[in-house]
């Protein structure tokens, strides 16, 4: 289990780098643009971001918080390598400042409160995030409302999924 969720992880990223270019409404020289509700656009990766938060936080849960640290660190490679050239410093730095981010909310809650730990990190990781990717990537916070919303609803989704899988872990122990 551990292996796959890695696999996933380090998918998330260069997937999300490589929706941004590619998927959406594209502007000229800026990020293809998805509708995330409410009249907030956001570039295209931000559901994919959204899940990496949730990733990083089931690889703890299954394998112990060096594991969520060691996949902090294989993203980061990751991303640096496969981003495209006009997002890689952000792409780098918003990842590890809100994996880091999400890591030290979710550490501490986890082990007494999944739920409150996955919604408090998620939400943390995702405002980092969305803010340090778009100031460093396009000098602007024109997005934040969707950047936020759309990683949201990631988040809100492995709220309600991950305690069952917690669940079922236990249980086939």
């Amino acid at each position: 289990m551990k292996w796959i969720l890695i696999a996933a992880y380090a998918v998330c990223i260069p997937l999300a780098n490589w929706m941004i270019g590619n998927i959406g409404e594209c502007i000229p020289n800026g990020p293809c643009l998805l509708p995330m509700g409410f009249g907030l656009l956001a570039p295209s990766g931000v559901l994919v971001i959204g899940a990496s938060l949730m990733l990083r936080d089931a690889i703890q849960m299954v394998a112990g918080w060096r594991w969520g640290l060691i996949a902090i660190g294989v993203g980061a490679v990751v991303s640096y390598l496969l981003a495209s050239p006009f997002i890689v410093l952000a792409s780098v730095a918003s990842f590890i400042l809100s994996e880091l981010a999400d890591f030290a909310v979710y550490t501490p809650l986890a082990q007494k409160r999944l739920t409150l730990a996955l919604l408090a990190s998620g939400a943390v990781g995702a405002v980092i995030d969305s803010a340090a990717f778009l100031l460093i990537a396009f000098g602007s916070m024109d997005f934040i409302g969707g950047q936020i919303l759309g990683k949201l609803y990631a988040v809100v989704f492995a709220s309600i999924v991950i305690p069952f899988i917690r669940a079922a872990l236990k249980e086939a122990k």
